[in-house]
C-alpha cells in the first residue's frame, strides 16, 4: 500500500495517466480524474466516470471514452481488471492478493495505512469556547466535540495543530456581574458551586438593571474602572476567571479535551482600536450615524459595525483583531471556527473584512445545527438550560444499568470504570454520527443502542474481537499470528479487506470536509461487515493457517477501530 497515497488517490493518478495517454491532446488542459468507492460490489472496487465529463470535449460517446482509457492503462499491482459500464462508466476490481497485503500492512502499521498529508502544514482550530461565570450548557457540547473530534483528526494526518479555546470573558456583562457578585454571592454557595453560584448573582444583578436605572449606571461605572484597570475590579474579573476555568475543567477532563491555547476575548483587546483604525486608513470603513461602519454590497452581504455609536467595540471587532494575531503569531495555512448555525452572518463578514485586510490565510467556518433534546429526558432550570455536567452525570449513570446487565459478573469498580467510557462515548458518537449541519435529536435509546449506529455498538465490536484474540491465545500458546499470511478465500473476508482497505479515505474524508460523521459512518459500516464475516465463517474451529488468517483479519479490524474511535474522542474498554 502506498504510504503517501489513499487508494483513491493512487487509482485517480492511474486513470488520469490513462485518460492523457488515450487522448494527449488533454495535457496542458489541467485533466483532473477522481475515482470514487462503487455503491455495489457487483459494480467492482472503485468507479471512474470521468468519461461521462468528456464526451463534449472530445465529441465521442462516453463509452467509447471509457473504452480507449482502459486500453490505454498501464498495468497496475493492485488493479485485477478495469471494464466499461453503461453509457460510460469505468468498474475496477482490485486484485485479491494486493488486498491480502493491503490488511497485512495496516497490521504492523500504527497509523493503519494513513498517510501523513498534513504534514508541514498548520491549522488553528478554535472551538467550545464557553462564556466565563455561566456554567457549561447542553449547547456547548457539538461545539466542544466535533472541534475536538477535527483537532484530533488534523494531528493524525500530519498537521500542526494549535487548538484554541476562545473564552467569552470580556464585555459589558461584567459590570453587571461585579455589582451582583459585591450585593448577593453567597460564600457558602461559592464554596460548593461557585459558577452555579456566579451565575445566579448575575441573573439577579442583570433583573435589578432592568427595574432600577441607578443600579443599571453604577455597572456601567464598574464596567469602565475594570477597562480602566482598576485593581479590585480587575482582581474580582480574574477570580470570576479563574473559578470558572476550574469548572469548565471538570468537563473537559471528563470529555478527555485538551486545548494548546485558552485566549479569551480580553486577550486582543489593547487591539480593538488600532483595528478600527486600520479598517477607517484604508477605506474600509467609516463613520456613519456616529458608530464605524464597514459597507460589503460587493460581497453582497450587510454592512457590519465595528464600533458602536458608544464608543464600544463588538464581537466583529475582537474577530478581526484574533485573526491577525494568529496570521502573525502562528502563521497557519488555515483557521478554523467550530460554532452553531447561528454565527454564518457574522463570520460571512469577519471573513470578507479579513480578504479586503489582505489576510490570505484560509478561513472557515465549520457551523453545526442546534441539538434538542425530547422534552421530560432532564428536569431542567433557568429557560430550560441542561446543565453540561447534569448531562454527562445521566450518560454515565445509565451506560452503568446498561453494563451492570450485559456484565454482571464483572468487578463493580470496572464496572464503573466502563460505564464512564460507554457513557460519555455514547454521548460523542451520537453528535458526531450526524452530520455537523443537520439538527440532532438526542434521545437516551438510541444512544446507548447495543445493536444500532452507536457508539456502545462499535464499543461492543472491539471488546468482541478482543474476546476472540484472547481465546486463540489461549488455544494456540506461542503462536505468533504475523508469522502466517492473511489468505482472502472466501467472499465476505475479500469484502472486509476492501473495508479496512478504505479506512486512509475516511480518514482523509472526515478531515477535509470537516464532517467526523464520515469517519463514524466508516466505522459503522466496517462493524457491520465484521458482524457478517463473524457470523458466516469459523475462526477458531478452522484448520491451522486459515484459523490464523482470519484470527489475524480480526484483529485488524480490532485495531482500525480503536484508532479510529480514538480520532472521535471514544474510547474502546476491551470488555463492555
Amino acid at each position: 500500500m502506498m504510504k503517501s497515497q489513499t487508494i483513491e488517490q493512487m487509482l485517480s493518478d492511474w486513470m488520469r495517466d490513462a485518460f492523457l495517454k488515450a487522448f494527449p491532446d488533454m495535457a496542458g488542459q489541467g485533466l483532473t480524474v477522481s475515482v470514487v468507492p462503487t455503491g455495489s460490489e457487483e459494480h467492482g472496487d472503485y468507479q471512474c466516470n470521468q468519461a461521462m465529463a468528456l464526451g463534449k470535449a472530445l465529441r465521442k460517446a462516453p463509452r467509447q471514452i471509457a473504452e480507449a482509457a482502459i486500453k490505454a492503462a498501464a498495468p497496475h499491482a493492485a488493479v485485477a481488471g478495469a471494464e466499461p459500464a453503461g453509457p460510460g462508466f469505468i468498474n475496477i476490481r482490485l486484485r485479491t492478493e494486493w488486498l491480502a497485503s493491503v490488511a497485512a500492512a495496516i497490521d504492523s502499521d500504527a497509523r493503519c495505512g494513513v498517510p501523513a498529508s498534513g504534514d508541514g502544514r498548520s491549522v488553528v482550530l478554535d472551538y467550545s469556547s464557553p462564556n466565563v461565570a455561566k456554567p457549561m450548557h447542553i449547547g456547548h457540547i457539538r461545539s466542544t466535540v466535533i472541534g475536538n473530534a477535527l483537532d484530533r483528526l488534523h494531528r493524525f494526518l500530519g498537521y500542526r495543530v494549535m487548538s484554541d479555546n476562545h473564552l467569552g470573558d470580556w464585555g459589558t456583562q461584567f459590570g453587571i456581574m461585579i455589582m451582583g457578585y459585591r450585593n448577593f454571592a453567597d460564600a457558602e454557595a461559592l464554596k460548593a458551586e461557585p459558577v452555579e453560584e456566579l451565575e445566579r448573582v448575575y441573573v439577579r444583578s442583570y433583573e435589578r438593571s432592568q427595574q432600577d436605572p441607578d443600579w443599571l449606571t453604577q455597572a456601567r461605572q464598574e464596567l469602565v474602572k475594570l477597562q480602566a484597570g482598576d485593581p479590585e475590579n480587575r482582581r474580582l474579573w480574574e477570580e470570576f476567571v479563574r473559578l470558572s476555568m476550574v469548572e469548565f475543567g471538570h468537563i473537559y477532563d471528563r470529555l478527555d479535551v485538551r486545548f494548546d491555547l485558552v485566549r479569551g476575548e480580553s486577550y486582543y483587546n489593547d487591539r480593538l482600536a488600532g483595528v478600527v483604525e486600520t479598517l477607517k486608513a484604508k477605506g474600509i470603513a467609516r463613520e456613519s450615524e456616529g458608530a464605524i461602519v464597514a459597507f460589503l454590497e460587493e460581497e453582497k452581504l450587510p454592512p457590519c459595525i465595528v464600533q458602536k455609536s458608544d464608543g464600544a467595540f463588538n464581537y466583529a471587532t475582537t474577530d478581526l483583531a484574533t485573526v491577525a494575531s494568529r496570521v502573525a503569531e502562528f502563521k497557519p495555512d488555515k483557521i478554523v471556527y467550530v460554532t452553531d448555525e447561528r454565527q454564518q452572518l457574522h463570520f460571512r463578514q469577519v471573513f470578507a473584512l479579513c480578504r479586503r485586510l489582505g489576510v490570505t490565510t484560509d478561513l472557515e467556518h465549520v457551523w453545526f445545527g442546534l441539538m434538542r433534546l425530547p422534552e421530560g429526558t432532564f428536569s431542567t432550570r433557568q429557560g430550560n438550560v441542561i446543565k453540561l455536567e447534569k448531562y454527562l452525570d445521566e450518560a454515565e449513570a445509565r451506560a452503568l444499568a446498561v453494563v451492570k446487565e450485559c456484565s454482571p459478573d464483572m468487578a463493580p469498580e470496572r464496572q464503573k470504570d466502563v460505564a464512564r467510557a460507554v457513557g460519555i462515548g455514547a454521548v460523542k458518537y451520537a453528535d458526531l454520527s450526524q452530520n455537523p449541519q443537520s439538527l440532532v435529536v438526542f434521545t437516551w435509546e438510541k444512544a446507548l443502542a447495543m445493536d444500532g449506529n452507536s457508539a456502545p455498538y462499535l464499543q461492543y465490536a472491539y471488546a468482541r474481537i478482543a474476546s476472540v484474540l484472547d481465546k486463540y491465545a489461549e488455544q494456540a500458546p506461542g503462536k505468533r499470528l504475523a508469522d502466517f499470511p492473511i489468505a482472502l478465500g472466501e467472499p465476505i473476508e475479500r469484502t472486509l479487506a476492501v473495508k479496512l482497505a478504505r479506512f486512509p479515505e475516511a480518514v482523509t474524508r472526515a478531515t477535509e470536509t470537516y464532517k467526523p460523521s464520515a469517519l463514524a459512518d466508516y466505522l459503522y459500516d466496517l462493524a457491520q461487515t465484521y458482524s457478517s464475516f463473524y457470523q458466516n465463517v469459523p475462526f477458531l474451529k478452522a484448520p491451522e493457517g486459515v484459523r490464523e488468517s482470519r484470527v489475524r483479519l480480526c484483529g485488524v479490524v480490532a485495531q482500525v477501530l480503536r484508532q479510529g474511535l480514538k480520532l472521535l474522542g471514544i474510547e474502546t474498554p476491551e470488555r463492555v
